[in-house]
């Protein structure tokens, strides 16, 4: 899959399936929204918060990435074909998740929570963020929340194996679900009413899931990946 093509698709899943980023990170956002001391201006207090997740998620997409690079110096071409497949089918497990028929991922939230435990309560002395530093703080610490659905763009940005491409795949993501936590501040009792319709997590889920069914069977969609791979062929004969 091209890389335009790729942080398209993460924009686009972060897009879609931030009704999910409601649940994970809506009661964050309401908190944080209180302890803001002038309540005509939330906006400053919310974007040092997105910042800051937004940050932890360009980390950990470069991490992973980098990973995936050492991995498939110590194998071969076969570990970057393994990690495309991959991704497309954690992007089928996202669309199902998203619309409420199969919650396996949730299984693997349950898995970071152990992590996530010692986490939180450096968070919670955070709250409620009266500085813009407190927000960047608080969002860089959330980045890390146990979710499904950036589990599933980790094994996207992990298929890349390039740690730019990583980074910058989980920044389209956390870009992609911005709209939506922004409006969350303002209006979280009607955003939450109407993101939660069974309708709307459906549709959303069912487009995460047919991107996913097209990064598999797509012509050429791991065409990058063996232009990769042939250098390290020819020069390991």
């Amino acid at each position: 899959m091209q890389a335009e093509i790729t942080l398209v698709a993460a924009f686009i899943t972060g897009l879609l399936g931030s009704v999910h980023c409601i649940g994970m990170c809506g009661g964050i956002v309401g908190t944080l929204s209180i302890g803001i001391k002038s309540p005509k201006q939330p906006l400053p207090f919310l974007l040092s918060y997105n910042i800051g997740r937004l940050s932890s998620y360009v980390l950990a997409g470069i991490l992973v990435a980098s990973i995936g690079s050492a991995t498939s110096d110590v194998f071969n071409q076969n570990t970057q074909q393994f990690g495309a497949w991959l991704s497309g089918i954690f992007m089928i497990l996202l669309g199902l998740y998203i619309a409420g028929w199969w919650q396996l991922l949730a299984v693997l939230e349950k898995a970071g929570s152990y992590l996530w435990r010692y986490i939180q309560p450096v968070g919670n002395k955070l709250l409620p963020a009266t500085s813009y530093p407190h927000a960047f703080l608080l969002g860089a610490l959330w980045g890390w929340l146990p979710c499904g659905m950036v589990y599933a763009m980790l094994v996207f940005a992990l298929s890349s194996q390039v740690p730019i491409q990583g980074g910058l795949i989980m920044l389209a993501f956390g870009l992609g679900t911005l709209p939506t936590l922004l409006l969350l501040g303002s209006a979280a009792t009607t955003l939450r009413t109407f993101m939660h319709k069974p309708i709307i997590r459906q549709s959303a889920g069912t487009l995460i899931l047919l991107f996913g069914i097209y990064s598999l069977i797509a012509p050429g969609a791991h065409a990058h990946h063996q232009q990769h791979a042939g250098p390290t062929e020819q020069h390991q004969h």
